[in-house]
């Protein structure tokens, strides 16, 4: 098991921990709570951090085990050991801020109940994600 699986196990225990600590101090030392005397929002919410990171850990926990070992938990390893290929990433592509310019359509649509605005932002976010996506796959017209 690696330390980030190990990591996200560790922060789950201690929001369990935290969850029933709450509960108890929510249900019957502050008795200002609504329902049953359980403050509801705080204490799903905990509930839920706790179960995402037991996911978290779990998924990391199982990846880890496939691969081998990455130079971060080497104790010895220096910087240019993790060095290499990070990816491309487009130096001038205009779709980037076409799609935030969709999503601000689309948000604008739905703030103000504007359906027609919210289907224009929708359509044009699809378009715009398939055109960064493709930018780099089209291939280019032959003269």
């Amino acid at each position: 098991m690696g330390p980030t699986a190990k990591l996200f196990y560790g922060l789950g225990a201690f929001l369990g921990v935290m969850a029933v600590l709450y509960a108890l101090a929510t249900n019957w030392i502050a008795d200002d709570a609504w329902i049953f005397g359980y403050e509801w929002a705080g204490g799903v919410a905990i509930i839920l951090a706790t179960a995402m990171s037991f996911m978290l850990g779990g998924y990391l926990h199982f990846t880890e085990r496939r691969m081998d070992v990455v130079p971060e938990d080497w104790e010895e390893a220096e910087i240019e050991d993790g060095a290499g290929v990070l990816g491309f990433f487009a130096p001038n592509s205009i779709w980037p801020f076409a799609m935030a310019g969709s999503v601000m359509f689309l948000g604008l649509g739905i703030a103000f109940w504007q359906l027609w605005l919210v289907a224009f932002g929708a359509l044009a976010l699809i378009g715009t994600t398939a055109m960064l996506n493709l930018q780099y796959g089209i291939p280019k017209e032959k003269h």
